[in-house]
């Protein structure tokens, strides 16, 4: 069996939809930081908990090392252009972008599918990311169909 190279294992996990979630932190100056994340999926029912894993490079990484607490909003389909800004590593995020603010102080991005709050429980090293486990502490959901990635790009439900 030979090894599998990244381009041959990137190129297949494409063929797995996900959704888009972009994960907001404040940092311990009150600074908000958001990434658009896929790699996002629930764990557990009881106790409810959802994953999150986050590239070691980037500055979010940093950010969930020290914070306790993270919000996850699920990106509706035609919030595209959120998706992109918050996986833009060169731009101010949050300039024009509207959300409110949840208990944990995160920011909820307005017009998503679903938001949850969740305190940081653990946190594991894999590979060149960490997972980070997150209680949730609330969930909601509006009745919108989620923005998928898939092969690469953004794509949309058809019904």
């Amino acid at each position: 069996m030979t090894p599998v190279d990244e381009y041959r294992f990137r190129s297949v996990l494409s063929r797995f939809a996900s959704g888009v979630t972009v994960v907001t932190a404040v940092d311990e100056n009150g600074v908000d930081h958001g990434i658009t994340v896929s790699a996002f999926c629930s764990l557990s029912l009881k106790p409810p908990l959802v994953l999150v894993c986050i590239d070691h490079g980037t500055v979010m990484h940093g950010i969930l090392e020290t914070a306790s607490a993270f919000a996850v909003s699920v990106l509706a389909a035609d919030q595209e252009e959120l998706a992109r800004r918050f996986s833009d590593p060169d731009n101010d995020r949050f300039d024009g972008t509207s959300y409110t603010r949840g208990a944990t102080g995160a920011a909820l991005l307005s017009g998503a599918a679903a938001h949850l709050e969740c305190d940081i429980a653990h946190r594991f090293e894999g590979g060149d990311h960490t997972i980070f486990i997150g209680s949730v502490q609330s969930a909601e959901s509006a009745d919108l169909h989620p923005l998928l990635y898939y092969r690469g790009g953004y794509a949309r439900l058809e019904r």
